[in-house]
Formats: structure tokens, C-alpha cells, sequence
């Protein structure tokens, strides 16, 4: 199955959701994406960076430093943030760090009407059907 391929598939049984992409914080790059709306080419490149600013801006990295010295832990590449959610005006944003490449994450929007807990539970179960397609 294709990443692309993956990507719709979970779409269909995330609950109201509208878009998954899959970025390479690395690179910047989005590596796949899909969606029932379409976007310019400029709006989608700047979700890469955005999705990158989010788990590894500066002050991100300082926080998760903090929280790991606070915690006993080293400071190493390990980065404690893994899930973000963000509750926009109509839609439900899910960021998560992939488990088998932690520079990739999937991102799923759905509406903001769809079950937080529901959301959640398919996009966590749709994490590792999208990793093994890249």
C-alpha cells in the first residue's frame, strides 16, 4: 500500500475527518498528503513548516530539555513530546510523532463536531498502518 494510499484509507475511518498528511521534520518536506478539499501548493508547504516549528522550534526544544532535566533524564535526540492537538475555531488539528522515525509526523484534521476521545483512538490505531507504508 501506498503512503497516499494509507493516508485515505485512515481517513475514512477517523471520525469526520477531512485531511492526513505525513511530514519529514528533517526535510521539511511533505511526504503525502490527502484531503476532500483542495489547497494551493504555498498552503500546503507551509503545514510542513509549521508541523516542524511545532515539535521542534527553538522554545519547543527548550521546554522539552526543562522537562527532561527536571526529570532526571539525559538530553539527548529524544524528544519528550510525541502527541499535539489543536482545537481550532471548526476543526480538531492531531500532530503525532511517528514511534518507528521520530523526525516524521502524521497529522490528521477533522471537524470540530467529531469525538475528541473517538479521534484520538483511530488516529492512534492509524499511526502504525501509515508508518509501514512510507
Amino acid at each position: 500500500m501506498s503512503l497516499e494510499e494509507a493516508i485515505q484509507k485512515s481517513i475514512s475511518e477517523i471520525p469526520e475527518c477531512l485531511a492526513g498528511g505525513y511530514v519529514d521534520l528533517t526535510s521539511g518536506m511533505l511526504l503525502g498528503i490527502k484531503t476532500v478539499d483542495s489547497h494551493p501548493q504555498e498552503v500546503l508547504e507551509m503545514l510542513a513548516a509549521a508541523t516542524a516549528d511545532l515539535f521542534q522550534g527553538p522554545n519547543v526544544v527548550t521546554i522539552e530539555n526543562m522537562f527532561k532535566k527536571a526529570r532526571g533524564l539525559p538530553l539527548d535526540d529524544f524528544h519528550y513530546f510525541q502527541e499535539i492537538i489543536v482545537n481550532s475555531e471548526n476543526l480538531i488539528h492531531i500532530f503525532m510523532r511517528s514511534k518507528a522515525n521520530q523526525e516524521h509526523v502524521v497529522t490528521f484534521v477533522c471537524r470540530r463536531t467529531a469525538n475528541l476521545g473517538m479521534v484520538l483512538t483511530k488516529a492512534r490505531a492509524a499511526l502504525p498502518k501509515v508508518e509501514a507504508a512510507l
